[in-house]
């Protein structure tokens, strides 16, 4: 048990900012994908029988009524209306026009344009809308490593405070928990296949933002896994935690947990219920990671 937490561990009225959960948005954020490119399926070209001009008979002279036409040329029966109407070629759907990316100084108004095709005004409301990858970045390598990067945090702060239930125990208040339900409720709106393919769309610009910070080109997608499995390694607990009061902060009373990294007792604050639909939706975009 730590004697006393950093400001950045717990605090009285914590989590004013959605540390954690930034991260998690924030997978949603720059995880980006390369436009699916569907190639129209090649439908066999229909050929069109062309009918052979009938060649002009010559003029017979007509024998006495009465007598049979000797050598008369049979004629081929004329081509009914309907049937000569040229066979139309099927639709071919063309295929999507590929926009090439911005800059990474003007990827902004791109960036939270697309976000807002998969996650709707209501859950874009949370999103920061500056600096988006660069910020998305710098908080998803520090959460790699365990740290909560508060001023690179990609969401807006959290409205309400922290509290918490005061009998013969100090525990978490579990209305505070609630705090973080909007925020979950943006990472589970997407699907892993939504995430990743953003992900991979916007790539370059993440790999350029990385590289900016002093880490070779292509390394961010090692960086974005670690973050990932630091999160899903959050041990769970079985039932409340108990904490202590020192001064203005609070800390677990228990030394395994407060000793845990920061990152992850930010995912502890956000509740059971919140923390395993996290975890569901961070397996689930790890394994499509893999897959690709």
């Amino acid at each position: 048990m730590s004697d006393k937490p950093s400001e950045s561990d717990v605090q009285k009225r914590p989590p004013n900012n959605n540390l954690i959960f930034a991260g998690v948005i924030l997978l949603i954020i720059i995880i980006a994908a390369a436009f699916v490119l569907l190639k129209p399926s090649e439908a066999p070209e229909t050929v069109m029988q062309v009918e052979e001009p009938i060649k002009e008979q010559p003029v017979m002279e007509l024998k006495p009524e009465n007598d049979p036409v000797v050598g008369a040329p049979s004629v081929k029966p004329e081509k009914p209306e309907e049937l000569a109407v040229p066979t139309q070629r099927p639709d071919v759907e063309p295929e999507p026009e590929v926009v090439p990316l911005p800059t990474l100084n003007d990827s902004d108004p791109v960036v939270v344009a697309k976000l807002d095709e998969y996650l709707g005004d209501a859950a874009m409301s949370l999103v920061l809308n500056d600096d988006v990858i660069r910020r998305g970045v710098v908080f998803i390598d520090n959460l790699a490593k365990g740290k909560v990067a508060k001023k690179h945090t990609p969401v807006v702060k959290l409205e309400e405070g922290f509290s918490v239930n005061e009998g013969d125990i100090l525990t978490i208040d579990p209305n505070s928990y609630e705090r973080y339900t909007p925020y979950v409720k943006v990472l589970t709106s997407m699907s892993a296949a939504q995430a990743v393919r953003l992900y991979e769309e916007y790539k370059p610009l993440i790999n350029s933002a990385y590289t900016e910070i002093g880490y070779g080109d292509d390394e961010f997608t090692q960086t974005l896994e670690d973050a990932i499995d630091l999160l899903l390694d959050t041990p769970e607990p079985k039932g409340s935690l108990p904490l202590l009061r020192d001064s203005v902060t609070y800390q677990y009373a228990f030394s395994e947990w407060e000793q845990l990294p920061a990152a992850q007792k930010q995912l502890l604050r956000m509740g059971p219920e919140n923390m395993k639909k996290v975890k569901a939706a961070l397996r689930n975009i790890k394994a499509q990671l893999e897959s690709n």
